[in-house]
């Protein structure tokens, strides 16, 4: 087991071939197992193309499953902690903060004060990114931000199209809902990457 700021991880990280990958999990095998484990956005971006990651592991233990989180660096999954620390902000809530704003966003947000744009990520209320604000405000001069570019995205037309409503089901929204959203985003700008269609949409649903 290893401790990091007092918090023990049983599974340090995982490392292995990438067997399947979408924007919101990717599978993992290393020494001849699967590991299912969720994403966001940002990480999504990092590992397409590539067909083998190390990810940084969250485990989230309860007492119906046992999920695994996957991060390309720790201080992503350091924020994705300190997110979960907040009352009322449970893993799909930190997972669809991190896969709206980047981690220097986030950081620079909670920094600022700015409840409204903490806002207008979905399912994000007022009082909850003000929670986030006042808990978190004096953790965050301790978040590095500086952040790799990520990968290129390679795909197009239905590609993009289904791998953007199948994310956003995995996120929890509704079939009809998603794709609503993403047909217009493609209309308006066909050329937009899986990740891009992705965030205008958690904007719009």
């Amino acid at each position: 087991m290893t401790a990091r700021n007092n918090l023990i991880f049983m599974i340090e990280y995982i490392k292995g071939e990438i067997i399947e990958l979408s924007p919101a999990h990717v599978v993992v095998e290393t020494g001849g197992i699967g590991y299912f484990i969720n994403i966001t956005l940002p990480v999504y971006s990092q590992l397409t193309g590539k067909s083998n990651s190390k990810l940084y592991i969250y485990e989230a233990i309860r007492e119906d499953a046992h999920l695994l989180y996957g991060f390309i660096t720790t201080t992503e999954r350091e924020l994705f902690l300190h997110l979960l620390s907040v009352s009322g902000v449970g893993a799909s809530t930190a997972r669809m903060i991190m896969s709206s704003l980047s981690v220097a966003e986030i950081r620079d947000i909670i920094l600022s004060g700015n409840a409204a744009a903490l806002k207008s990520v979905k399912g994000i209320g007022l009082k909850t990114a003000e929670r986030i604000i006042v808990d978190l405000k004096s953790k965050m001069l301790k978040i590095e931000t500086e952040e790799g570019g990520g990968a290129q995205l390679f795909a197009a037309g239905n590609t993009v199209k289904n791998e953007a409503v199948s994310a956003l089901e995995m996120l929890g929204f509704n079939r009809q809902a998603s794709q609503k959203a993403v047909d217009k985003i493609l209309q308006n700008e066909p050329s937009s990457k899986v990740e891009q269609v992705i965030k205008l949409a958690l904007k719009m649903i």
